[in-house]
């Protein structure tokens, strides 16, 4: 039965979509269920970050609850006594599927395309930790079965949803700063100087055998990774640190702080991608400096974007007098500068903006990250960090990880997802999976 499309909804999503999301043209909603009836969930790890994700969406049917450590899941499960409980998210979809609509995954990141695509394949939406996920192929994959299964998808990006972040892309895109060529990111920045510290070594892989947890899967735990014998240095906390599950501070945080970015000026791909960093075969860098250069967009002139963590301020913060932010954003346009972080914002030269009023608003107050979700898996509304727009922020990010492990300029074949003239590139743009898992 096709909906009557009212004038407070074509106007709704017109507002939407003027401020550059993407509307999905049909709405997904599972078992018939009218827009008032509560989604029937599946959570996927739901420990640590995934137990405030659940948290995100517990106004709904929690119906089944998926996690590989007993013990770091106990509250989630706890919390909700009569969802179905399992470890394997495989064994999950199969017995649930008909049962749910939608999943919401906060495993480690080398597990959430392969519970993220699975789930698609059978026509879930997907709520999805940041970044989407572990490789750039994996990235483009989840996309693209978002798209052709018309399903309602998000990021967990949330720091997308406070307005902080709406007023800051209003700034730039009425052109308060005039047009912007160049932007910088720091992460964590805690020192003058160049953001190269020395006293950063890079750990090497644990060595000593220790015996796995009580209640926790190990097996499961790794799913597609190549095998590594348990260590409390990766699970369940500190897996981020190693590149065998994660991407570092880079893979940690640039989703959030270049999310800003990427909003504001229209960004996607980028055409080279360049970066330095010590380089370890297991454990993540701890300093990096990576260099983006992106396209013209329409009138949008070409940006170069770079990012910074572990280290210090980018020059331009001592050269032009910008205030020393642990970590921030910085526009740099023709007329000034816009300077963000999470929580504020700040046009610069202050003087020269002394008495600037900023444009009326024109992108909606957030009803909330998760609950922008829900409603639009109900009414097939709008998302912000769908995963055509965040699986290209989780490319983008992924890349400056590509051109630091290879050492080598990237020309970036987006297309064809191919670093041009640079073969080596390929293991780290999509990896083998384990043996027994395929997404």
């Amino acid at each position: 039965m096709q909906r009557k499309l009212t004038r407070r909804t074509f106007l709704r999503n017109a507002a939407w979509a003027g401020s550059g999301l993407v509307i999905l043209s049909n709405s997904r909603l599972v078992r018939g269920t009218l827009a008032n009836s509560k989604l029937n969930i599946a959570g996927i790890g739901i420990g640590g970050r995934g137990a405030a994700n659940i948290q995100g969406v517990a106004s709904e049917n929690i119906v089944a609850l998926c996690d590989v450590d007993e013990k770091h899941a106990a509250a989630t499960f706890e919390q909700h006594p009569d969802a179905k409980r399992f470890k394997d998210f495989r064994r999950m979809l199969d017995a649930v599927h008909n049962q749910i609509d939608a999943v919401v995954i906060g495993t480690p990141d080398h597990t959430h395309a392969p519970a993220g695509v699975m789930a698609m394949k059978l026509g879930k939406h997907c709520y999805c930790e940041k970044p989407l996920t572990h490789s750039v192929y994996e990235a483009r994959l989840m996309a693209n079965i978002a798209r052709e299964k018309g399903l309602v998808t998000q990021m967990g990006t949330q720091i997308h949803a406070e307005n902080n972040y709406r007023r800051a892309v209003e700034l730039v895109q009425s052109n308060a700063i005039g047009p912007v060529r160049e932007v910088h990111v720091w992460l964590g920045a805690n020192f003058d100087g160049p953001p190269k510290p020395t006293d950063m070594s890079q750990p090497n892989a644990p060595t000593d055998h220790v015996p796995v947890p009580a209640g926790l899967d190990w097996d499961l735990w790794l799913g597609p990774a190549p095998y590594r014998f348990y260590s409390p240095a990766y699970a369940p906390f500190h897996w981020r640190y190693w590149w065998n599950f994660a991407n570092g501070q880079l893979g940690d945080f640039f989703c959030h702080y270049c999310d800003l970015a990427f909003w504001a000026l229209k960004l996607r791909h980028p055409t080279t991608v360049e970066a330095e960093g010590p380089v370890h075969p297991e454990s993540t860098a701890k300093w990096t400096i990576a260099k983006q250069q992106y396209p013209a967009r329409g009138d949008l002139p070409p940006v170069h974007l770079t990012w910074y963590n572990g280290g210090g301020y980018p020059a331009l913060v001592k050269e032009r007098n910008v205030p020393q932010w642990s970590s921030g954003v910085l526009f740099v346009g023709s007329k000034g500068m816009l300077l963000a972080d999470y929580g504020r914002h700040q046009l610069l030269p202050e003087t020269e903006f002394a008495g600037f009023q900023p444009p009326d608003p024109f992108i909606a107050n957030s009803i909330g990250h998760h609950r922008e979700w829900i409603e639009a898996c109900k009414t097939g509304g709008p998302t912000t960090c769908n995963f055509d727009y965040s699986g290209a922020l989780t490319e983008a990010a992924l890349l400056c990880n590509v051109a630091l492990r290879t050492g080598e300029k990237l020309t970036w074949d987006a297309a064809n997802l191919k670093a041009v003239g640079c073969p080596q590139a390929d293991a780290y743009i999509q990896r083998p999976y384990r043996r027994g898992w395929t997404l």
